[in-house]
């Protein structure tokens, strides 16, 4: 395997001057473009200093320069590793604290607070500021750079990405996904889905995780297709996209406020071949209720940060509501006991998997990987999974209690110390609660002192965490309950507060 830029460019379509994107205000790039732009940035980025495994963080709103310094980074060599716009001036020093970028390129308005953190690193960092419409001292400098750059070789376990996932301990992980992981993937994908050079995907998804980037971006790029680039999910404006494009990629969340909407119809979705949903579990009642609406079935999929692809209900046959479908090729996957045994069919077990898109583990964290890989090196995922006699899989649960609120991972553990450190707060519990918009939203209990404002917990929450992660609401209780051996029972508090967001 080659580096996953070249796997790439070898599958752009002949005459490079078709589209590869366009924007929501209407800009365009070609494939031409995307070609001599990668080139004149990889080659900036190399007369600047950065070496083959720097790491390049970049933390930008989303907009088509984003994916041209992705690529770029790519074609270097370099470390890719974005940052989500919303993250916290905390959370901000832990990712470079641990990274450790040469270079990070930001927004002009959330430059100043990383100068400031590594300042107070006394950290060694080039910073570039890119605007909105991708212009920059870093993109005034590449203008004048060669418009030829000769890809750099790489391995298959070359790091391509690291993407930050939080854990149970409440200290993310930076997961190293390498080129052969993502290569692998993308060209599984292609074939699983169908990837057709005249597709045209509606993509509304942030690019700073798996689902935007990887899946998405790298789809269309295997296939030599092109895609309506919306900075954001806005309902109208995925509905008037609709007819120019063949396929979507979203989150149930996207697809409940679609239904919502009166002018979803049939009508409206006539050229679209396939709707993907990832990311979270879809209800059954949404699937039906789109297949009724629409006249067709989203096809729902399983992945992970440290893994992308898994699962995929098949493109051709049954895609079966409340189930991820079937393991992708070269992929294995097992449900074991707590024992490590397997377990039988329709039996929940612990879901562990083996293949090629497995990650190579996590940056800087050797003790973390071996604990996460079993002895014949599966890794364990932390989700709970049931296969049905015919090999669907439904995924029933998830171990390390993680929430999945709109499409986005929440771990309790992080949130619970941010509440604990807030003046007042005694102990805190945090736990999903269902959701008819986000699907789950994150809900907290406090034991606190009398005279504790609840207002100026959620104010404090604010400033410590990104906006997601914020529980929605926050109930103020004497005690929490726990089981004998002390362990806060958070099946009964979400049993208790089922409602609360209904």
């Amino acid at each position: 395997m080659s580096n996953l830029y070249t796997v790439f460019e070898r599958r752009f379509p002949e005459n490079r001057q078709q589209l590869f994107l366009t924007e929501q205000s209407g800009r365009q790039l070609s494939y031409a473009e995307l070609e001599q732009r990668t080139a004149q940035l990889a080659n900036s980025f190399v007369e600047l200093g950065l070496e083959p495994g720097d790491r390049l963080a970049v933390q930008l709103h989303k907009s088509a320069s984003v994916l041209v310094i992705y690529l770029a980074a790519l074609r270097a060599g370099v470390i890719y590793l974005p940052l989500n716009t919303s993250y916290s001036a905390r959370e901000l020093r832990y990712f470079l604290a641990d990274a450790e970028p040469a270079m990070v390129i930001a927004d002009p308005e959330l430059l100043p607070c990383l100068q400031d953190i590594a300042s107070d690193l006394q950290a060694s960092m080039q910073f570039y500021a890119v605007d909105a419409q991708g212009l920059g001292e870093l993109t005034t400098r590449s203008e004048n750079a060669s418009h030829q750059f000769k890809t750099r070789n790489c391995s298959d376990e070359t790091v391509a990405a690291i993407l930050y996932t939080s854990g149970t301990t409440g200290l993310p992980k930076g997961a190293m996904l390498s080129h052969g992981n993502l290569a692998s993937n993308a060209l599984v994908l292609h074939v699983m889905w169908g990837g057709r050079a005249d597709d045209v995907l509606l993509h509304a998804l942030p690019i700073f995780h798996v689902h935007g980037l990887f899946v998405a971006v790298h789809s269309v790029l295997m296939a030599g297709a092109s895609m309506q680039f919306l900075a954001r999910f806005e309902e109208q404006a995925v509905i008037d996209c609709l007819p120019k494009c063949t396929v979507m990629m979203g989150v149930p969340t996207h697809y409940t406020r679609l239904l919502a909407c009166q002018s979803f119809t049939r009508e409206s979705c006539a050229s679209m071949r396939l709707f993907i949903s990832g990311s979270a579990p879809m209800l059954s009642s949404t699937h039906q209720a789109f297949a009724d609406r629409t006249g067709q079935f989203i096809l729902e999929r399983y992945g992970m940060t440290e893994t992308a692809m898994l699962v995929s209900n098949p493109l051709q046959g049954e895609r079966r509501p409340a189930t991820v479908g079937f393991p992708l090729p070269e992929v294995t996957l097992r449900l074991v006991n707590d024992a490590q045994q397997p377990v039988a069919t329709g039996e929940i077990g612990s879901i562990q998997v083996k293949g090629p898109n497995v990650f190579q583990g996590y940056w800087r964290k050797p003790e973390k990987t071996a604990e996460d890989f079993t002895d014949d090196h599966f890794f364990i995922t932390g989700d709970q999974g049931q296969l049905s006699a015919d090999g669907y899989l439904s995924i029933v649960g998830r171990s390390k209690d993680m929430i999945i609120s709109g499409g986005l991972n929440v771990y309790p553990k992080e949130v619970e110390q941010v509440l604990n450190t807030i003046a007042g707060v005694n102990e805190s519990a945090v736990f999903a609660v269902p959701d008819d918009d986000l699907g789950e939203a994150v809900m907290a209990v406090i034991v606190a002192d009398s005279d504790c404002c609840l207002t100026a917990v959620f104010e404090q929450a604010k400033q410590q965490l990104s906006g997601y992660k914020v529980p929605k609401k926050i109930q103020q209780v004497d005690f929490l309950p726990r089981n004998t051996m002390g362990k806060v029972q958070k099946n009964k508090l979400r049993q208790q507060y089922a409602a609360v967001m209904k």
